[in-house]
């Protein structure tokens, strides 16, 4: 690794990577790549959706409004995001999907960064979060 410091622009970066801009699937040359947390920078135009539902989650994640309204939806619950600075936390094993109400930003951090989580399809790699291989 030759730099120490890494400076760049959440949107510009997220573009790259499908959101991503931090996590195990950087290269392992990069100040970026991680094996402890994922960092994703997510924009969400309205009416945005997950494609499919995420089971067996294998990590706890927290997701943070920065812009817009976002709903978050669990077994039985639905967490609606709707001002700046609202978050929700889940663990590990909690299903979950979600779904932009309007034209959103999301940040949202997800530990540990688990190899083997990738999108099946581009549909769900669009609207997808690199959930596992099961098209979740």
């Amino acid at each position: 690794m030759t730099d120490i410091v890494y400076a760049g622009n959440a949107g510009k970066d997220a573009a790259l990577d499908r959101g991503w801009l931090l996590g195990h699937f950087k290269d392992p040359s990069d100040l970026r790549h991680s094996e402890d947390v994922e960092i994703k920078w997510g924009v969400h135009p309205k009416g945005d959706e997950r494609a499919h539902w995420v089971t067996g989650e294998d990590r706890t994640a927290l997701q943070v409004l920065v812009s817009g309204r976002f709903r978050v939806d669990f077994p039985g619950r639905s967490v609606v995001l709707a001002e700046q600075g609202d978050y929700v936390v889940w663990g590990r094993g909690v299903d979950h999907s979600w779904y932009a109400e309007e034209e959103s930003v999301v940040l949202t951090v997800r530990w540990p960064s688990v190899p083997g989580y990738a999108v099946a399809d581009a549909d769900a790699e669009q609207n997808g979060s690199g959930a596992r291989n099961t098209g979740n």
